[in-house]
C-alpha cells in the first residue's frame, strides 16, 4: 500500500469528486501530512498551503474544475491545489530548475486558470472571467476568487469589487481567506442578529440616546465604546461587502469541512455576487508552523520532524542584513529618517528597525502605490523616507514614482532588494527591469553596489543626496566584504577601475563585478566597477572606448533598455566607435531555479561571459 492511499486514487479533482464525503477528512491528514514532508525536502511557502488544505479540497470536490475557474491570489498557498490537479509526483521538483512552479501557471495546467504570484489581482480577473462565461450566454459556470485578509488591503480589490457591483448577470463567487483573525472570529447567528441591529436605524438611535445618558459618567461612556467598537468588528465586513453589492457568508471555519462543503454547494446554486469569509490558520495541522508561521511561511529544505534550527552564526551576511543595519544606524543620527514597507518587514530587513525606532516604522500594508506617494508627502515636510521595497514589487507604484517623486524631485530614498535574479521564485519575481525603467526617469540617481561596504556607503550617499534616489541590490550575499562602519559619501556618478587591462573593457554594474574579475583575469582585460547606472560616468566611457577595441558591459537587468544602452549612449558621441557588447537578461522572462544555474542558462556566469567575448572579438579578430 502506498504511504498515502487516499491521495494516489487522485490525479485530477474528477476523482476527488468520486469520494464518500466521509473519508474527505482522513484526505485532509494526508494531504497536510504530504505537504510537509514534501516541502520539507523541496523548500517553498509552508504555512499559507497547510492553512488552505481543507478549503482545497471542498473547492476542487463541489465545483466543476476547470469548467469552473478558480483564481488564487498571490498563489502561494496552491500546493494543495497542484497535488490535487494531476502534480502529486512533479512536487519532487517544485521550484526547482526544469521543474513546476511555486506559483499557478496557466502552461502549466488547465487548472490554473490564471497565473498569480504578485498579491490582490484575483478578483479582478476572476470577474473578467465571469463576464466571459455571461457574454457567452455560460449561465452554468462559476467563477471563485480566493483572496487572503493580507492581499485584501491592497486598492486593487476594492477596484475590482467596486466594478463588480456595477456588473450585471455575473455569477462571481469571492472567498475572504482570513487567516490572522484580523476581522472578525466565526459567531454563527449572533453575527446575523448584531449585522441586522447595527445597520439600522433602531440601534443607531438607541446609540446616540445612551451617549447622552453616559456622557455624565466618562468612565462609562469610555466602556461603552469600546464594547460597541468590539461589536461593530465582529460584522463590519458583512456590512462593508453587502454594500458593494454581494451577498456575504460567513464566517465560517476554513478548517471544518462539515462547514465548507454544504455552504459552498448552496452557494454553487445561487447566481450573482457571493462573498463568503472563512477563517483559517496559517501552519495548520503542523505545531512548529503554527507556534510561528512567519518562521514556516517560506523554508529551505529541513527535517520536519526536528522542525528549522536557528542559525550557529558564521554565514554569510547579506545585502538586506547590511540595509538593515544601515538603516538603524543612520536612524540613530538623524530622528527625520522614516522607514516604509508595503507589507515586508522580514523580507526587507526592517525587524531590527521596526523594534528599535517603533515611532517612525511604517508598514502599510500590501499597498505599494499608497508607500511611495506617502513617503512622498513626508519628504514634502523635511522628512527622510526610506522605501525597502523588492525590485519586482516596484513595478507596481510606476506612476506614484514619476508623478509624485521624481517630477517634484523629492528626496525619498529607494532600497530596491532582490534585484536581478532571485532563484525559485522564478519570472514573477526576478527583478529585471528596474534599471530600465529608473533610468529613464528624470531627476533620479540610480546606484549598483558591487559587494557588502559598497552598498552601505551607497545608501548612506542616497540618503545625503537631495533628490530621488534609489540603490538597487540582489538577493543574498556578495563578496563577503565587510561593510565599514563609518560611512562616507561616494562622488556622484564616478566609477572605479577595478584591473588595468588591454584591448578589452568590462563595464560592470552592480553584483556581476566578481564574474567581471575572473573574466578579466582570463582575457588580461580591464575592469570598471561602474557603481552609477544614473548619472553614468560619461568621461570613464569615454577614456575607456578611446583606449580599448572592445567594450563589454555587463549587467543583471534586462539588456533591452538598461545600463549597456547608456552606455551605447555615450560611445554614439566618439570619433572612433569600439566595438560594444551589451550583456545582461534575455528578452523572455526566466524561469525558475538555483541561481547559479539561471546565471548559467542565460550566459552571466563566467564562461559564459567568456564565449559571448570570444564569438565576436577573438575569433574574428
Amino acid at each position: 500500500m502506498p504511504q498515502y492511499p487516499l491521495l494516489h486514487r487522485i490525479d485530477s479533482p474528477s476523482d476527488l469528486r468520486r469520494f464518500d464525503r466521509r473519508d474527505l477528512h482522513a484526505l485532509a491528514t494526508e494531504l497536510r501530512a504530504f505537504l510537509i514532508e514534501s516541502v520539507s525536502k523541496t523548500g517553498g511557502h509552508l504555512s499559507s498551503n497547510l492553512g488552505t488544505v481543507e478549503l482545497t479540497i471542498a473547492l476542487h470536490y463541489i465545483f466543476n474544475t476547470p469548467d469552473d475557474r478558480i483564481v488564487w491570489d498571490v498563489g502561494h498557498q496552491t500546493y494543495g491545489h497542484k497535488i490535487l490537479t494531476g502534480r502529486r509526483e512533479a512536487m519532487s521538483g517544485l521550484r526547482r530548475f526544469g521543474g513546476i512552479s511555486g506559483f499557478p501557471r496557466r502552461c502549466e495546467s488547465e487548472y490554473d486558470t490564471f497565473g498569480t504570484a504578485h498579491s490582490s489581482t484575483s478578483i479582478s480577473a476572476a470577474l473578467g472571467m465571469a463576464v466571459a462565461a455571461r457574454d457567452r450566454g455560460d449561465s452554468e459556470r462559476r467563477s471563485i476568487a480566493v483572496i487572503g485578509d493580507g492581499a485584501m488591503s491592497a486598492g486593487m480589490a476594492f477596484e475590482a469589487l467596486n466594478n463588480a457591483g456595477d456588473t450585471s448577470d455575473v455569477n462571481l463567487l469571492v472567498i475572504l481567506n482570513d487567516n490572522e483573525m484580523s476581522i472578525s472570529p466565526p459567531v454563527g447567528a449572533l453575527t446575523k442578529i448584531l449585522a441586522r441591529m447595527l445597520s439600522g436605524s433602531t440601534y443607531n438611535a438607541a446609540r446616540r440616546a445612551g451617549e447622552k445618558v453616559l456622557g455624565v459618567a466618562p468612565p462609562m461612556l469610555d466602556f461603552a465604546r469600546k464594547v460597541e467598537e468590539h461589536v461593530k468588528g465582529l460584522i463590519t465586513p458583512g456590512t462593508l461587502f453587502e454594500e458593494f453589492g454581494f451577498h456575504y457568508y460567513g464566517p465560517i471555519d476554513g478548517h471544518d469541512l462539515d462547514a465548507l462543503i454544504p455552504t459552498l454547494q448552496n452557494l454553487k446554486k445561487l447566481n450573482g455576487l457571493q462573498f463568503l469569509h472563512v477563517i483559517t490558520r496559517k501552519g495548520q495541522g503542523y505545531k512548529l508552523a503554527e507556534a510561528d508561521p512567519i518562521l514556516y511561511h517560506g523554508v529551505s529544505s529541513f527535517d520536519h520532524r526536528a522542525g528549522i534550527q536557528s542559525g550557529k552564526g558564521g554565514g554569510k551576511l547579506t545585502y538586506t542584513q547590511v540595509f538593515g543595519d544601515w538603516l538603524c544606524d543612520i536612524a540613530a543620527r538623524d530622528d527625520k529618517v522614516i522607514g516604509i514597507t508595503p507589507a515586508m518587514r522580514e523580507g526587507s530587513g526592517m525587524v531590527r528597525f521596526a523594534k528599535e525606532f517603533p515611532e517612525r516604522y511604517h508598514d502599510v500594508g500590501i499597498a505599494e502605490q499608497h508607500a511611495v506617494t506617502f513617503a512622498a508627502g513626508l519628504a514634502c515636510e523635511g522628512f527622510k523616507p526610506v522605501v525597502a521595497i523588492y525590485s519586482t514589487f516596484l513595478q507596481r507604484a510606476y506612476d506614484q514614482l514619476v508623478h509624485d517623486v521624481a517630477l517634484q524631485n523629492l528626496p525619498v530614498v529607494f532600497a530596491i532588494d532582490r534585484a536581478g535574479v532571485v532563484g525559485a521564485d522564478g519570472a514573477t519575481h526576478h527583478g529585471a527591469f528596474d534599471l530600465s525603467y529608473l533610468a529613464c526617469i528624470p531627476n533620479m540617481v540610480v546606484m549598483t553596489p558591487s559587494d557588502e561596504n559598497e552598498c552601505r556607503q551607497m545608501l548612506y550617499t542616497a540618503y545625503r543626496h537631495n533628490g530621488p534616489t534609489a540603490v538597487r541590490y540582489p538577493r543574498g550575499s556578495g563578496m563577503n566584504v565587510r561593510p565599514e562602519a563609518t560611512m562616507t559619501e561616494l562622488p556622484l556618478g564616478k566609477g572605479e577601475i577595478r584591473r588595468q587591462g588591454r584591448k578589452v573593457a568590462l563595464l560592470a554594474f552592480g553584483s556581476l563585478l566578481t564574474n567581471a574579475l575572473l573574466v578579466g583575469e582570463e582575457l588580461d582585460a580591464t575592469v570598471a566597477n561602474m557603481r552609477f547606472v544614473k548619472p553614468i560616468d560619461t568621461a570613464l566611457i569615454e577614456e575607456l572606448g578611446t583606449s580599448h577595441e572592445l567594450i563589454v558591459t555587463l549587467e543583471e537587468n534586462a539588456v533591452i533598455g538598461g545600463a549597456g544602452s547608456e552606455v551605447a549612449r555615450v560611445l554614439e558621441s566618439l570619433p572612433h566607435r569600439p566595438r560594444l557588447l551589451r550583456l545582461g537578461l534575455p528578452d523572455h522572462f526566466v524561469d525558475h531555479g538555483d541561481q547559479s544555474q539561471l546565471f548559467e542558462q542565460v550566459g552571466l556566469h563566467p564562461a559564459g561571459i567568456l564565449s559571448a567575448i570570444e564569438r565576436i572579438y577573438v575569433r574574428n579578430s
